[in-house]
């Protein structure tokens, strides 16, 4: 028994449009996703600019809460403060140590008695 013909008589003739020039279904495609993409940059462009402006919003008001009161800041003087903080309470302590350590820190002279444990 024969097989089918793959050429069928009455075939439409954007079928065979396509068939012979592939590039007839992939140009208007490749149009379709760049220019979605152009659109879809509008779209994400618009929601950074609005969370920018929260964002500038909050920051210009927390700068006019901080700013009122502010002293310059200057390196020497914060360093003539730490030194002289530093200087007035510092005060070496000794710690106590734990029962049976050493006064230098040293482990005891003896080693520790071997256990005479069989194995079966």
């Amino acid at each position: 028994m024969p097989t089918f013909s793959s050429n069928p008589l009455n075939s439409p003739t954007y079928s065979r449009i396509f068939r012979k020039n592939p590039a007839l279904f992939g140009v208007p495609f490749m149009l379709i996703i760049v220019g979605a993409s152009f659109g879809l940059q509008q779209f994400t462009q618009t929601r950074y600019d609005l969370h920018d402006q929260k964002v500038t919003a909050m920051s210009k008001e927390q700068e006019l809460g901080l700013a009122k009161d502010r002293k310059k800041f200057d390196i020497r003087e914060e360093y003539f403060k730490l030194s002289a903080a530093a200087a007035e309470e510092w005060e070496p302590k000794r710690i106590e140590r734990p029962n049976g350590l050493p006064e230098w820190g040293v482990p005891p002279p003896e080693p520790p008695a071997p256990t005479d444990s069989k194995k079966p």
